[in-house]
């Protein structure tokens, strides 16, 4: 077997899961655009219902709560994914690109060691809430912790995405610091 048949064999997965980890953050952005406008229309619900119909619907803040947390820790992850996420790049910018993909590869160790942080205990924090039922939408509590649990997970698997970009050297983030510059 050719060196060429040996690449072209290994990148066939690669492309896979590359493919599979844009379609799992196109998903997230779904879910975090619908839970946005439902969170909007829950709250228009609420204003109506306080100063209209001078009935509060309660439910409202416990159901918003949920919604909070799907689009807080699904978008961090989309954020990974697509290198979006708030950093600070200026150490980055100021070093000779070997030392670019060092730093690359120490960031992207320390997400995935804190996505997987987040996904231990998130999952923890669910298997122990589901037990009990948030009051009045009666929802088991888990669902609560359940986008942390996701989130941690999924930035993991970003991560790895990133980490296997820079060890192919297809990694874009040195070169679009280079033009920023």
């Amino acid at each position: 077997m050719s060196e060429h048949q040996t690449n072209a064999d290994l990148s066939r997965p690669v492309a896979a899961f590359e493919r599979l980890l844009d379609s799992i953050a196109a998903i997230c952005r779904v879910l975090t655009g619908v839970s946005l406008v439902f969170l909007t229309v829950i709250f228009g619900w609420l204003v109506f219902g306080r100063y209209v119909l001078n009935a509060t619907p309660t439910w409202v803040e416990q159901a918003a709560l949920l919604l909070v947390m799907t689009i807080a820790f699904l978008g961090a992850a989309v954020g990974i994914h697509e290198n979006t996420h708030l950093s600070v790049t200026v150490l980055r910018t100021a070093v000779p690109e070997k030392v670019q993909r060092i730093l690359a590869a120490a960031s992207d160790i320390l997400l995935a060691g804190f996505g997987f942080l987040m996904l231990w205990q998130g999952a923890k924090l669910t298997a122990f809430k589901w037990g009990s039922m948030i009051p009045l939408i009666h929802l088991p509590e888990g669902l609560r912790s359940l986008p942390l649990t996701i989130g941690g997970g999924l930035i993991v698997l970003f991560t790895l995405g990133h980490l296997m970009r820079l060890v192919q050297g297809r990694d874009m983030r040195a070169a679009s610091l280079q033009q920023d510059i």
